[in-house]
C-alpha cells in the first residue's frame, strides 16, 4: 500500500510509481543448474578415486567403477 505523504500526484505519476514499486518486489528466481549433458565434459568424473587398500583390493582394482 502507498501513501502519499506530500504534494498532488497525477493519476499517471501514482500508476508509474506503482508499476515501479510492483517491479522492485517481484522476487528473482535463482537458476537453476545446468543439467550435465555429457559425461565426456565432467572434469570431476576423471578425477581418481581414493585407494581403499584392504583384502582383494587389487582384485577389485580391475572391476568397472560405478
Amino acid at each position: 500500500m502507498l501513501r502519499v505523504v506530500r504534494g498532488n500526484p497525477s493519476d499517471a505519476e501514482l500508476a508509474a510509481l506503482t508499476a515501479v514499486v510492483a517491479a522492485a518486489s517481484v522476487a528473482k528466481t535463482p537458476e537453476k543448474p545446468k543439467p550435465r549433458t555429457s559425461w565426456w565434459g565432467d572434469r570431476a568424473a576423471s578425477l581418481r578415486r581414493p585407494l581403499h587398500p584392504g583384502e582383494g583390493a587389487w582384485r577389485a582394482s580391475g572391476l568397472p567403477q560405478g
